[in-house]
């Protein structure tokens, strides 16, 4: 079978399903942003990721710096999506020989920004080498009370569906960026072949056009983990049902609340957070802004159900909107068009396998 029709989540319950902890202190294991151990006052909560060049990374277009902060970033993000504290990370590195000592220095100072930010320590990890480019793995630590620790599955029937900042701008960012990267090579290989030597990498002054579209480029190459909205939530007391962060798009990420909830949604399209520039961009593409803002993912914004009473609280919360409702099972996942039309909300987002 190819891995390909499991797909990531799939290829890991296929792995995984049926091998039941052995230790007291596994309280939670694979399905959701994190792992959560029970050692005693407090719950440690552990998340890892990988990111491989060529497939989560370009480094045409993003620098080894704001890599190593996008790498720490995006795990801080996971410890706050199961509302908790952020604390300890481990970095492994599988380099190339086309990596210099000034390289990895670089790519430490944006990992160390990062971690500093959140009050982060680095503790140790690995590095080795590699034959087929750079391999990043990154496992953070952070704690939490048992009774703050927010899941996927809490999600419950009239829960109003929210979401940090806007959607779609990390998306948009992106496209820019492959733009540019195709100009870029076609006037290369035009240089080349005016040289007559296709081996030659000629000066060609490229300058890339990215005018006006600083903010979706950020989005792109420096995310923020929202730790500064879990603290707002925490200020107004309220302590959300469900919660997960958007990697991989919103209605993705939505249906693995729902999944593990056992219910459905309603999602409103004009109540969807869209950034200026995120609509314009999307409109010189000739792309659908709402399927940017649902499919585009690496936005790293927090996605969250609270009860239907914290409504008062959550309208006085800046940058957070409430975006929908939970609703029964059998009512399945829906996104409420501008004019009132109901169309099943599909995961498009990113597949990792």
């Amino acid at each position: 079978m190819e891995i390909s029709k499991l797909g990531e989540f799939g290829l890991i319950h296929h792995l995984t399903d049926g091998h039941d902890p052995k230790n007291a202190s596994t309280q939670y294991g694979v399905g959701d942003d994190c792992a959560v151990m029970n050692y005693g006052d407090k719950r440690v909560l552990v998340s890892s990721d990988m990111l491989m060049e060529g497939v989560h990374f370009d480094l045409t277009y993003i620098g080894l710096e704001h890599l190593g902060y996008k790498s720490a970033m995006v795990n801080i993000s996971d410890i706050f999506a199961m509302n908790g504290k952020p604390e300890q990370m481990v970095v492994s590195i599988a380099l190339s020989k086309r990596f210099s000592v000034e390289d990895m220095e670089d790519f430490y100072q944006g990992l160390r920004r990062a971690c500093d930010k959140w009050n982060v320590d680095i503790v140790g990890g690995d590095t080795t080498s590699s034959l087929t480019g750079l391999a990043i793995s990154i496992t953070c630590i952070g704690s939490a009370d048992d009774a703050d620790i927010v899941y996927r599955k809490g999600a419950q029937e009239t829960d109003l569906i929210c979401v940090s900042g806007d959607l779609g701008a990390a998306y948009m960012g992106l496209q820019i960026l492959e733009r540019e990267k195709a100009v870029y090579y076609q006037q290369l290989q035009e240089a080349q072949a005016k040289s007559g030597n296709p081996k030659e990498t000629p000066n060609i002054n490229f300058q890339p056009d990215f005018a006006g579209k600083e903010y979706l480029l950020e989005r792109q190459l420096k995310p923020e983990a929202r730790g500064d909205i879990i603290e707002k939530l925490a200020s107004f007391g309220i302590k959300p049902t469900a919660m997960i962060d958007i990697s991989d798009g919103l209605s993705s990420e939505i249906r693995h609340i729902c999944k593990q909830s056992n219910c459905g949604c309603r999602i409103y399209e004009k109540n969807l957070p869209i950034d200026y520039q995120t609509a314009v961009t999307a409109e010189e593409f000739s792309m659908n802004v709402t399927t940017c803002a649902l499919n585009g993912g690496e936005d790293y914004e927090l996605l969250f159900t609270v009860p239907i009473g914290d409504l008062q609280k959550i309208e006085q919360i800046d940058g957070v909107k409430m975006i929908g409702y939970i609703t029964k099972p059998e009512l399945g996942c829906q996104l409420i068009a501008r004019d009132e039309q109901e169309f099943e909300l599909k995961a498009q987002g990113w597949q990792h396998v």
